[in-house]
């Protein structure tokens, strides 16, 4: 079992901030009741130069446990009539979203 780091980063213009965080916050409560969800940070920065001001990780434990999470949050987001790249794009949030394994040092 490879255990899956769900790393995503986003540049978030201060006026999206409070409404990025909570579609966040409800997309991590989705994403916390799956099969294989191990943990989760949501993380902000607090100082430095990087140009990515919010940062979350999800821990699976496998690759074969992304599918139906994202299944599960994309069929939460229709019923709530929530378009994250819409509102991405409205809202001038730069995303960069990728899936990690731990490398050997």
């Amino acid at each position: 079992m490879t255990v899956v780091y769900r790393v995503d980063k986003f540049d978030v213009p201060e006026p999206a901030r409070t409404e990025f965080w909570r579609h966040v916050r409800r997309t991590h409560a989705i994403l916390r009741d799956q099969p294989g969800f191990l943990d989760d940070a949501l993380l902000e920065q607090h100082s430095g130069p990087g140009r990515f001001n919010a940062v979350t990780i999800v821990r699976w434990s496998s690759a074969d446990d992304l599918p139906s999470a994202r299944a599960a949050v994309q069929a939460a987001h229709r019923a709530e009539g929530f378009e994250p790249a819409a509102f991405f794009t409205t809202a001038g949030i730069e995303a960069d979203l990728a899936n990690y394994v731990e490398t050997e040092a």
